[in-house]
């Protein structure tokens, strides 16, 4: 396994692999990141941040069934290891922490 560290948009993927469950693969997970965040979200980057995952073991896949709407491809679906839910736990409680630490002032300027 490579390196524990969770970029943003890794962390993105990862929740949203979660959010997904059993349909999260390639496509699904492009929408549920655009529809989640507002942003444009390419494939391309999709697909190299959830082989980078799996390569780190926070995440595993499988090939799903082919279907005829998919000219007899089979759909890799994806899903969270739990190094993987380790992982955003550790992502998740830094960011509490560190929020916790903002001055109120801070906060309440806008």
């Amino acid at each position: 396994m490579k390196g524990t560290y969770l970029g943003e948009f890794e962390e993105i993927v990862l929740l949203a692999v979660g959010i997904l469950q059993d349909t999260a693969y390639g496509v699904g997970i492009c929408k549920e990141i655009e529809n989640q965040t507002g942003r444009s979200v390419n494939i391309g980057a999709v697909h190299t941040a959830l082989h980078r995952l799996e390569e780190k073991g926070f995440l595993k896949s499988k090939f799903g069934e082919a279907t005829e709407v998919r000219g007899g491809k089979r759909k890799r679906i994806f899903a969270l290891t739990p190094y993987g839910v380790k992982a955003l736990r550790e992502a998740q409680e830094l960011r509490n922490h560190m929020w916790s630490q903002l001055p109120k002032i801070i906060l309440q300027r806008n």
